[in-house]
């Protein structure tokens, strides 16, 4: 399998296969929302945009990073989300990096949005389509987020039928700056224990595929047969 990994701004064309990894942590907190019960994710370019959505949609969940704002009904935790009951809804996404990778490999022929948390249900998912030229996006920090490069770099060996120890690639996760961020309190809307739920290894049985819908691009969960 042909892999490269590139920051969401090396994207000057459309890669064949996309895989979008954002760890810590909207890929991490989009399977939580899927693990609750929500239908679909739409993931919004822009705070505006995703406002504007809860606006037509009321019944929908607006998400964004970073603290607690009018108009939105959650923030990117996994630690806050995982209690809520989404059953049957609609989650509407705008992330720092997460959505916006997804956003910017949207021309790809197949779109996948990934953390630990999901690594093997990815894998199996490229193994299962014989994806021979996958594009993984990191996401964080200009592509330089070791938590993502360390998630992609285990996916791809998995995707690749290698057999491969994920301990080394979590401590890598767990000892990056994002980590400590979170840890040390220097984001806001987080969770103590939202490290602990991003490092879960194959937490959930499902991949997750985005895909142009009407005008949006919408993250599903999929799981293989």
């Amino acid at each position: 399998m042909d892999t490269r990994f590139l920051a969401i701004s090396d994207l000057t064309a459309p890669p064949s296969v996309a895989v979008v990894v954002d760890v810590m942590r909207a890929y991490t907190v989009a399977a939580w929302a899927f693990a609750r019960g929500a239908e679909k994710i739409a993931l919004a370019a822009s705070l505006d945009e995703a406002l504007a959505l809860k606006a037509r949609h009321p019944d929908w969940v607006a998400l964004k990073d970073g603290p607690a704002a009018p108009g939105f009904d959650a923030v990117n935790s996994p630690g806050l989300l995982r209690s809520r009951d989404l059953g049957g809804r609609t989650v509407v996404q705008k992330t720092t990096a997460g959505t916006v990778g997804a956003l910017a490999a949207r021309d790809a022929s197949l779109v996948l949005c990934a953390g630990f948390v999901v690594a093997e249900a990815t894998a199996r998912l490229l193994r299962a389509r014989g994806c021979d030229d996958v594009t993984f996006v990191i996401t964080g920090e200009d592509g330089r987020a070791d938590e993502d490069l360390a998630c992609a770099q285990y996916i791809a060996r998995r995707a690749a039928g290698e057999e491969a120890d994920a301990a080394p690639y979590l401590r890598r996760a767990g000892a990056s700056r994002a980590a400590a961020d979170l840890t040390e309190g220097v984001r806001e809307g987080v969770h103590p224990d939202d490290v602990a739920l991003c490092l879960e290894l194959d937490r959930f049985p499902f991949a997750m595929a985005a895909a142009p819908e009407d005008s949006l691009m919408v993250l599903r969960p999929y799981v293989l047969p």
